[in-house]
């Protein structure tokens, strides 16, 4: 599919805010947590492969966002970003096999990026810090503003190749897709706390919480699916 002129200027844009924010963190780079870098490495590529289309979008969703969550508190912004756009990159290929569309890739990894500078902004902010104490609050702040330069970019994009209102995509998105960043965010409250009584290796269990997760929605959207089709 050929993009638009309008299109292919918004890709342009995202894409060069998301060089700013991995130059930033090139910068700024923090000692390598080696070992829990790894672990949260492999398992966010795995889980990227667990992904479901959303009805009635030209899009999919995997499970791969708690191992993200997790690399954004626990670990630096650079080593987040590695791991947040191998495993965006690893998502884009077909399912099914085939190759990528080299504009998608370089969109959905330079959303992916700006999302996360946003959310490692308010998570770092010194006035956010100082009127919410509580860590689950300021995860879920930044869990909020993730979502926010994750979902609406894609709405944009959307509207300018599609032609549908941004607003009803982005509404669309929200009603599909809120649920499972809600449930990332929680179960990334859970293991950052129990980490610091148990250890790092807890992330290894999250796997398989998100593999029930990928089977309930792969099986909620297909019985969506063949309801729209009746």
């Amino acid at each position: 599919m050929k993009l638009k002129g309008s299109a292919l200027m918004f890709v342009g844009a995202v894409a060069a805010g998301s060089c700013l924010i991995v130059a930033n963190a090139i910068r700024y780079q923090q000692p390598m947590h080696y070992a829990e870098f790894v672990v949260i490495f492999a398992l966010s590529l795995i889980a990227s492969r667990l992904k479901v289309k959303l009805p009635g979008l030209n899009g999919n969703m995997s499970v791969n966002l708690p191992f993200i969550l997790i690399a954004a508190v626990q670990l630096s912004m650079f080593e987040t970003l590695v791991i947040a756009l191998a495993s965006t990159a690893v998502q884009c290929f077909p399912k099914h096999g085939g190759r990528p569309r080299a504009v998608q890739m370089l969109f959905n990894v330079s959303t992916m990026a700006v999302a996360l500078g946003m959310g490692h902004w308010i998570l770092q902010q010194a006035f956010v810090t100082r009127a919410w104490t509580s860590p689950s609050i300021l995860l879920s702040l930044a869990a909020a503003g993730f979502f926010l330069f994750q979902t609406v970019p894609v709405a944009i994009i959307i509207s300018l190749t599609e032609g549908p209102n941004m607003m009803k995509v982005w509404a669309s998105i929200f009603h599909l897709s809120f649920p499972y960043y809600v449930a990332s965010a929680g179960i990334t409250s859970m293991v950052t706390t129990a980490s610091r009584h148990v250890g790092w290796q807890i992330p290894l269990l999250v796997l398989v919480v998100m593999y029930a997760i990928y089977r309930s929605y792969q099986l909620c959207f297909e019985s969506m699916s063949s309801v729209a089709t009746v």
